[in-house]
């Protein structure tokens, strides 16, 4: 089910065509490669990192190479799916062509949760790196939370091209930043340069309990922490629908991924405990800057604190674009508020993207009760949002590879390899890390308790909101969004003529 084309007068951007769903497809080439890349590195590794490090030492990397297969196998059932219907509805509009209505809005409801919790979790990053300088103790720990999120509320709501350039440099830093440490480290550890007068090398995790220091049970209870470091690789679905050529860019970029995943995660990690003992590093602080601020060079360490809150800064950036796209198809398919639906004359979803602001100064209000819990507790809760968000894109490959093989829909040009076999060990390994939360005590097994508290609330949510009866729905197809991007280009004449004559 799915309701009928967006209101064409609903906005008007200044320039370029508008999409079928009223959006500008306003970013370049540029603008999704660099998003690409940003979306896989956010607070996860720059902060997250920090804590994981502490809990289960070296074998963290091997946990970011697992998780990273598969999230690069769920980007690219994302992929497939963009390739046969590119919107910024994303896994929404997916879910509710191939699962039907409720499994639509139960995708775009764990969306929502995702980037709602994790942009708690950016805000208080963000606060938390302010506090790094010394005059900055003084300063409560929400004010900072609060000036991040109108910063980057003001950011979003002025176009889709002013988020693009705004991310695009927020990824280059960070990424800039990375390919910094990962060629100062590298040089250190080739010279056989001391750090903190401790030679580098391999016998810092054979002298410090090997490579499971803890065991191996607290390695795969961790997994569900890694997963959050991931979350945001499957904006570059929800961006392709405002790309102004996504058949030829969306391949390479989503392809380019598995390698950044083996650099920026995997090559990051073992770097960083061949360099400093893994207890070195401590949950609250970015191992980047912990391992900078060892080297002793006067401001090097402030340096890697500006970067790593620029990271925290693009998560909250992208987050907030991605949940704005995401409540307002839920709202076209009458599964939320109808409210949501609004845009503002730029083509930007205004009223979604306050209607997540308001959840964040929550998140603000929380730092303010809990300065010292609240990142732990908000990443844990998105866990859940993430791995069913991905596990809907998977479901929604299978039903599409299913319609192929059928012979219903044509072959897509970008095919997710291996696949039936590859989707469904991708769906059970998902599965498997959320039954692994309740083992993660406290912040796991709170959250996995919450779970049938969430289903409650999306029931509720479900009779509440949903206002189309399914008599009067329509299946999104590509074909129909065909007809009414036929229809946007048309001249005005026959846009009257259509109108009348529907």
């Amino acid at each position: 089910m799915t309701a009928s084309p967006p209101d064409l007068n609903e906005a008007t951007p200044s320039s370029g065509k508008l999409t079928s769903e009223g959006y500008h497809r306003g970013l370049n080439k540029r603008q999704i490669q660099m998003i690409s890349i940003g979306g896989a590195i956010g607070s996860g590794l720059f902060l997250g990192a920090g804590a994981r490090l502490e809990a289960v030492g070296p074998a963290l990397a091997l946990i970011y190479l697992v998780c990273g297969f598969f999230a690069f196998m769920m980007l690219r059932a994302m992929g497939e799916l963009v390739m046969y219907r590119p919107t910024s509805g994303s896994f929404v509009s997916y879910a509710q062509e191939f699962l039907g209505p409720k499994a639509s809005y139960v995708a775009g409801s764990m969306a929502f949760l995702n980037w709602a919790m994790s942009g708690i979790g950016d805000i208080t990053a963000v606060a938390l790196y302010m506090r790094f300088w010394g005059p900055m103790h003084s300063v409560p720990q929400w004010i900072f939370a609060l000036l991040a999120l109108v910063l980057i509320t003001s950011m979003n709501l002025v176009g889709v091209r002013w988020f693009g350039e705004m991310e695009f440099w927020f990824s280059l830093i960070k990424v800039s930043s990375l390919i910094i440490f990962l060629i100062v480290g590298a040089a250190v550890l080739g010279l056989r340069i001391p750090v903190e007068h401790q030679t580098t090398g391999l016998h810092l995790i054979t002298e410090n309990g090997g490579f499971f220091p803890h065991g191996v049970m607290p390695t795969l209870v961790l997994v569900q922490g890694v997963i959050f470091a991931y979350a945001g690789i499957e904006l570059i679905g929800t961006a392709a629908g405002e790309c102004e050529d996504v058949k030829t860019i969306l391949p390479k970029a989503i392809n380019s991924v598995m390698w950044r995943i083996a650099l920026f995660y995997i090559g990051t990690i073992t770097l960083l405990v061949l360099l400093l003992p893994w207890s070195r590093y401590k949950a609250g602080v970015s191992p980047f800057v912990t391992f900078f601020s060892s080297l002793g060079v006067s401001g090097i360490g402030s340096f890697m604190n500006v970067v790593v809150m620029t990271a925290a800064l693009s998560s909250l950036n992208s987050g907030l674009y991605s949940t704005g796209r995401i409540l307002r198809a839920l709202a076209l398919d009458g599964s939320a508020p109808r409210y949501l639906t609004k845009m503002n004359k730029r083509a930007v979803p205004a009223a979604a993207i306050f209607t997540t602001v308001a959840v964040y100064i929550v998140g603000v209000f929380m730092n303010y009760l809990l300065p010292s819990e609240i990142f732990e507790i908000v990443i844990s809760l998105s866990s859940i949002g993430i791995l069913g968000t991905w596990c809907f894109i998977v479901l929604s490959q299978i039903k599409l590879r299913q319609a192929i093989n059928a012979g219903k829909i044509p072959p897509t040009s970008f095919p997710m390899p291996g696949a039936p076999f590859t989707s469904w060990i991708t769906l059970a390994f998902f599965i498997a890390v959320l039954l692994l939360m309740a083992f993660n005590y406290p912040e796991g097994t709170f959250s996995f308790c919450s779970i049938p508290i969430i289903a409650g609330l999306l029931t509720i949510g479900w009779k509440f909101f949903r206002k189309v009866p399914p008599h009067e729905a329509v299946p999104q197809t590509a074909y129909s969004i065909k007809l009414t991007e036929d229809l946007i280009d048309a001249p005005e004449a026959e846009k009257s003529s259509s109108n009348k004559n529907p």
